[in-house]
């Protein structure tokens, strides 16, 4: 650690560690999915949750169909075809998903160190 985490270190109270102890624990991927539930966007992502589990339903009816389809030559063609485009917007609704998540675990931490930095003026008052 560096002189300037001992310092800051040292001016956090019992409080203090405890909030940037929960801040520091590795969150898996269920909670993190639940905190974008939560706040002012919490709303869309639940409907891209939503969205995302029904599409994955519908893609795995396109595979039974792709499987089954096979006498028919045009049907099967187009039945793989709807499968690469659900996979496409699947995709796509899972990385906004994921972003979403990216930015609010940036957000925490960018939070930490907000209270870090206050704290150490406090401390250097």
């Amino acid at each position: 650690m560096t002189d300037k985490d001992d310092i800051i270190a040292q001016a956090l109270d019992a409080d203090d560690r405890e909030f940037l102890a929960n801040l520091d624990s590795e969150r898996g991927l269920f909670q993190q999915i639940g905190d974008s539930w939560k706040g002012p966007l919490g709303g869309w992502a639940k409907l891209i949750f939503g969205f995302t589990t029904v599409l994955g339903i519908a893609f795995l009816f396109v595979i039974w169909q792709v499987a089954h389809s096979t006498d028919h030559p045009i049907l099967h063609a187009l039945w793989a075809i709807s499968g690469v485009a659900l996979l496409v917007v699947i995709g796509f609704a899972k990385q906004w998903m994921f972003s979403r998540m990216n930015m609010i675990t940036i957000l925490r931490e960018i939070k930490r160190l907000e209270v870090q930095i206050a704290l150490l003026n406090e401390k250097q008052d």
